[in-house]
């Protein structure tokens, strides 16, 4: 368990966020039983300098790995001063070799203070600066993205927000999805930790056509940033432009909340997530992930062996059908690299 004063030192932490949090980092044991190891280092008056959530993974093909932070975007270690940093992470890599873990990966948005292990650079997360008012950002996004948001319009499509209430909908719009894109989903107890660890963060957000839910954000607060590390909207709606509808609204939500940044989440330069979030205004912010040792294999190439490979794994997960896609991937997806 967490030493006394954990969340207090990552809410004062200019680099603390909501994953940080000690109900936040036992979401993995929660979910799926996995253990977390909470390091600290104390000043000479015996308060907190310094603190590491670490959660441990059996990651495909029986790799141990220990990460900071698992299905997030941030994490990583929160320190006074390099030498807090420094006490971090040499007890990080003495926890690792008695775990005997393969790998340790740290997850963070910036490199500095330095932490002398090989980065892989090939994350960014995507953010957008948010204005005053809902009508300035109208003007910020130009006539042909506001074309495209009320191309939904003569389908009446209705947004709900809330908290657990919402958390079905949500789901079954996010599983077919997650189907199609070929990927095992989380199971709902995952999103239900994160709703009793971050509840007072969290919002949820629904579009319903003809009282059908076809898209859902799971939204996190985190004080002037609104994140969006869940959503999903039902392929077969795309041509209605719902999830622009959707995205509209939550910006114009972020606005209301007093917002200052609105985080679209992490993906690939250059892919099509990217370039749907690009189309926003929204920036690349680089991601750290820190791998320690520095020749440990990639646990998901090491599964898969090459790209063509994943490929037709991708493929023949897609054309599973949803309930048979729904029963397994809540057994999978907690071994995946995520």
């Amino acid at each position: 368990m967490p030493p006394p004063g954990w969340d207090a030192y990552v809410a004062a932490h200019a680099d603390g966020g909501p994953f940080h949090l000690a109900e936040a980092a036992l979401i993995g044991q929660r979910s799926f039983g996995l253990p977390v190891h909470f390091l600290s280092v104390r000043r000479a008056d015996g308060s907190l300098g310094g603190v590491l959530p670490l959660v441990e993974q059996l990651l495909i093909p029986r790799t141990r790995c220990l990460v900071s932070l698992p299905f997030c975007t941030y994490g990583g270690p929160l320190a006074d001063d390099e030498a807090a940093l420094d006490a971090l992470i040499e007890t990080a890599v003495e926890l690792a070799r008695e775990r005997r873990a393969a790998r340790m990966v740290i997850r963070r948005a910036s490199d500095t203070p330095a932490i002398p292990w090989p980065a892989s650079l090939d994350k960014v997360s995507m953010v957008l600066p948010l204005p005053d008012t809902k009508e300035e950002l109208a003007r910020r996004l130009g006539s042909k993205l506001r074309s495209q948001i009320r191309r939904s319009d003569r389908e009446t499509p209705v947004l709900r927000t809330g908290r657990r209430e919402l958390l079905a909908d949500f789901y079954a719009v996010f599983c077919s999805v997650m189907r199609d894109l070929g990927t095992p989903v989380y199971p709902r107890c995952f999103f239900e930790s994160v709703l009793g660890a971050l509840e007072e963060h969290v919002l949820l957000a629904v579009v319903y056509l003809r009282d059908r839910p076809v898209s859902g954000a799971f939204l996190v607060q985190w004080r002037d940033t609104l994140e969006i590390p869940w959503a999903a909207t039902l392929h077969e709606v795309n041509r209605l432009s719902v999830n622009m509808r959707l995205y509209w609204e939550v910006l114009q939500l972020a606005i209301a909340r007093g917002c200052r940044r609105f985080d679209f989440g992490r993906c690939t330069p250059g892919s099509g997530t990217y370039r749907f979030k690009a189309q926003w205004g929204a920036h690349p912010v680089q991601l750290y992930w820190q791998a320690w040792p520095a020749d440990a294999r990639e646990p998901a190439a090491a599964a898969l062996g090459n790209r063509s490979r994943f490929d037709v794994a991708v493929k023949l997960w897609s054309r599973l059908p949803l309930w048979m896609a729904n029963a397994l991937g809540p057994h999978i997806s907690p071994r995946l690299p995520w």
